[in-house]
């Protein structure tokens, strides 16, 4: 089977839009939460805390942008700085047939959502335009991304919430494992929207803490939910062989995938199946637990979810591994979180540093002994790490990455 390298990281986070950026906000143990003022006006809404890009976006040319909202916009400037990255903007194997697309958001762009909500309300189509339902689509990223660079290989659009980053990059991977194409650009993408946290709000899981610098608390006892962030992340995946034929740069070697279903409950986690699902990607990879060096915790900050992840973590893994989560850093990226969270990790694995969980003073010892990184974050070089994602209605996901030949090059 066919190896697959990662050759290009394009990232629109709250942390920033550069590795060197984002690895230097990392290391100084602060978060990106803010209180969103916007959030008070919304009734009943406990939650007023979210995770904002807050860097300027590009502006590309409006005939390029009618049909993205603020989601598009994201997903095409972190796909642009990836195949910048790669060395493969301006390729002919772009638009011949060599690369694909595979993206992923929860949704459309919320904000294109009050134009159907108002012509359900009020019986008129004048909100509506011709571009309404692409920018709302489920499938907008990976659509505008093909369109915006004329990539014209198979499109995978993967819209299970919180793994649509992660799944889009596992979809990705056994598409050029079986041959199917060369390069694919993959990654998720996610905007900030009240609508957001209303949601998450009206399931009683978001934080209600007024303190920015102190939320969300995953796996400590004192958590009290997710706090919304948004973003996007793209990662240029290649068939190794090729990536090495064009001197390309190689980040990692992405070599082990998994996803299931727990078929259980829309919106409660199974332990078990999170812990299948890690199995399952251990088994792809051809490795044992001991052979991983740190895994990427998904890490909400909901009692339900950090209890099904972290007893399902600490019993594939037990007390040794190291485990963080990124959410403390950045909050909940949703279709995004995946994808940011994975480039983030490979870069923290080539800096041989990875980052302390935030606000973790109390861990809940329901959980299970785990191995949390605290304090500074940690010094390692590991060959193999683990990213891990679980979304509503019982999707999981888990990716691994190893270092590559001629790794720090």
């Amino acid at each position: 089977m066919r190896r697959v390298a990662v050759t290009g990281i394009g990232m629109i986070s709250p942390l920033g839009q550069e590795p060197g950026e984002v690895l230097k906000r990392l290391r100084s143990g602060k978060n990106a939460v803010k209180v969103l003022p916007e959030l008070s006006e919304y009734r009943n809404m406990t939650c007023v805390l979210g995770a904002p890009v807050t860097e300027e976006l590009p502006h590309y040319p409006r005939k390029k942008t009618r049909s993205m909202g603020r989601i598009g916009i994201m997903a095409v400037a972190a796909s642009e700085k990836a195949l910048t990255d790669a060395g493969l903007l301006d390729s002919p194997e772009l638009t011949d047939g060599t690369a694909g697309v595979a993206a992923g958001s929860s949704a459309g762009t919320m904000s294109g959502l009050k134009d159907v909500a108002a012509f359900i309300s009020e019986k008129d189509t004048v909100n509506l335009n011709a571009t309404t339902y692409v920018q709302i689509m489920p499938h907008t990223c990976a659509v505008n991304i093909s369109l915006f660079f004329g990539i014209t290989g198979r499109i995978i659009a993967a819209s299970t919430a919180c793994t649509s980053g992660s799944q889009a990059l596992g979809y990705a991977y056994e598409a050029i494992k079986c041959g199917a194409q060369d390069i694919m650009l993959a990654g998720g993408a996610e905007e900030l929207n009240p609508l957001t946290v209303g949601i998450f709000d009206a399931l009683f899981a978001t934080s209600s803490t007024k303190d920015p610098g102190h939320a969300p608390r995953p796996f400590d006892i004192s958590r009290d939910g997710i706090v919304a962030g948004e973003g996007a992340g793209m990662l240029v995946l290649e068939e190794y062989e090729h990536a090495r034929r064009r001197g390309a740069r190689i980040y990692a070697e992405l070599c082990g995938f998994a996803t299931n279903a727990d078929a259980t409950h829309v919106t409660s986690p199974s332990s078990p199946g999170m812990e299948k699902c890690m199995r399952q990607a251990l088994k792809n990879a051809g490795l044992s637990p001991a052979d991983i060096g740190y895994v990427n915790a998904h890490g909400t900050g909901t009692e339900q979810g950090d209890l099904a992840e972290g007893s399902a973590t600490f019993r594939v893994f037990g007390s040794h591994i190291p485990v963080a989560t990124l959410k403390s850093y950045m909050g909940h990226t949703l279709g995004a979180a995946g994808a940011l969270e994975a480039a983030m990790t490979i870069l923290m694995q080539r800096e041989g540093w990875f980052s302390p969980n935030l606000n973790l003073s109390n861990p809940d010892p329901a959980i299970g002994d785990l191995c949390y990184i605290r304090g500074s974050g940690l010094d390692l070089r590991t060959e193999y790490v683990m990213s891990n994602n679980f979304a509503f209605g019982g999707v999981n996901t888990s990716l691994i990455f190893r270092t590559p030949e001629g790794a720090g090059s």
